[in-house]
């Protein structure tokens, strides 16, 4: 039986895309028979016991360390990861080590295959520079962004194998020289055991927020960050409202922007068609998403956003519902314009007004789109087929491991 050691930031039960695509990911793998587990850094941000079963997947802890500046304290984080990583790797004896990004998990795992004789795969979700671009701890062209794009540059030269998210990421680590037959692609995508079944209109909920049936429902699902755009999709309602005036934005989710957001929405001439639900239990984010006629999503444009796909729209589409997006590169990965999903001008709220509109004024043509758009996540972006992308890389690991041994 193949046993798989995953090298995570952080897991369930925290919740962010993050931990659902490693929870979709060890489901399927399980699934198949394999034996996975795996060990979290002290970045965790869920007090718990040192090995906790969560949705029958189990996770050990990496204890905290005392907290020092930068870059001390991240050699110190690489340093705990490694030592609670190879003391497990020795009693537990895994085949491989899939390490996740942050760059900071790839080293570590890297210290101890290095050590113990255990191929590496790393699987990279985002560049960490570029990923402290966009939640506003880093600036691109600063010493800071370009010593940890050598650093991330050195873990990929130094994996046995890499896995990306997108064809952004494949493009980019080749235009750093890394050689594309190393590089595996394996898309985000959506466990429709939890997205399966879309549920009907939650007329119970409606009231409670008060919205009632009579006009659109603009939605965004999601984390508050700057690069997300949420301030260009409030700063679109007026137009919007104007044209359509039942129309509503029900924003779900929470983050850095929420107060700067919030002040925005409450200064808008219509403020009172502008919804904050807040954080919502995973669990209960269908009866969200039952509100919702549209999802939108109007990234700013940016190398992160340009590099790298998300999930949620993914997870609208599985849901049954229209998507409109920003026309950034990792919106275009999964959006097809017109026939999956509205792209529009990024940085631009009358861009989003006008192509809100549109979709608004077209309502005949939707039951078609949020069937092609369903169909699309179901044949090509299920994690049960996604899963087996992982699988020749793995045995071309465990054989190559197999021939230096011999």
């Amino acid at each position: 039986m193949t046993r798989i050691l995953h090298v995570l930031d952080h897991s369930l039960p925290a919740h962010s895309g993050y931990t659902f695509r490693t929870r979709a990911l060890m489901k399927a793998q399980a699934a198949k028979g394999w034996d996975v587990a795996g060990v979290t850094g002290v970045r965790h941000p869920v007090p718990g016991p040192d090995v906790e079963t969560v949705d029958g997947l189990t996770f050990y802890r990496t204890p905290r360390i005392a907290s020092t500046l930068s870059p001390i304290r991240e050699w110190r984080e690489i340093a705990a990861l490694a030592k609670r990583t190879e003391a497990l790797a020795k009693a537990w004896k895994p085949d491989v080590l899939h390490a996740h990004s942050p760059v900071l998990d790839a080293l570590a795992a890297l210290r101890v295959g290095k050590r113990l004789g255990i191929p590496v795969i790393y699987e990279i979700r985002a560049f960490w520079e570029d990923a402290s671009v966009g939640n506003g701890t880093g600036r691109e062209g600063s010493a800071r962004y370009a010593l940890t794009r050598r650093i991330e540059t050195h873990a990929v030269r130094s994996a046995d194998a890499v896995a990306v998210i997108c064809e952004g990421l494949r493009g980019d680590l080749i235009a750093r020289g890394i050689a594309a037959e190393k590089i595996t692609v394996s898309p985000n995508g959506v466990d429709l055991d939890l997205f399966g079944d879309p549920l009907p209109r939650d007329d119970a909920l409606a009231g409670e927020l008060g919205i009632d049936a009579s006009g659109a429902v603009i939605g965004f699902i999601g984390s508050f960050y700057d690069y997300e755009g949420i301030d260009d999709l409030i700063a679109a309602m007026p137009t919007l409202v104007a044209a359509e005036p039942g129309a509503r934005l029900l924003l779900v989710g929470g983050g850095p922007m929420e107060a700067s957001l919030k002040a925005q929405a409450a200064a808008s001439p219509v403020a009172g068609h502008i919804h904050f639900v807040g954080r919502v239990p995973h669990e209960a984010v269908e009866r969200y998403y039952s509100l919702i006629d549209i999802l939108a999503y109007p990234r700013k444009k940016m190398r992160l956003t340009d590099l790298v796909t998300p999930l949620k729209p993914l997870e609208a589409m599985a849901q049954g519902k229209l998507v409109a997006a920003s026309n950034v590169g990792g919106h275009r990965e999964l959006i097809e314009d017109g026939v999956t999903g509205t792209l529009f001008a990024p940085d631009d709220p009358a861009a989003i007004a006008a192509a809100l509109k549109v979709l608004l004024d077209g309502r005949g043509l939707w039951d078609e789109r949020r069937a092609t758009a369903r169909m699309f996540v179901e044949k090509h972006r299920n994690w049960s087929s996604n899963i087996l992308r992982y699988e020749p890389v793995y045995q071309r690991l465990l054989r190559d491991d197999a021939r230096q041994v011999a």
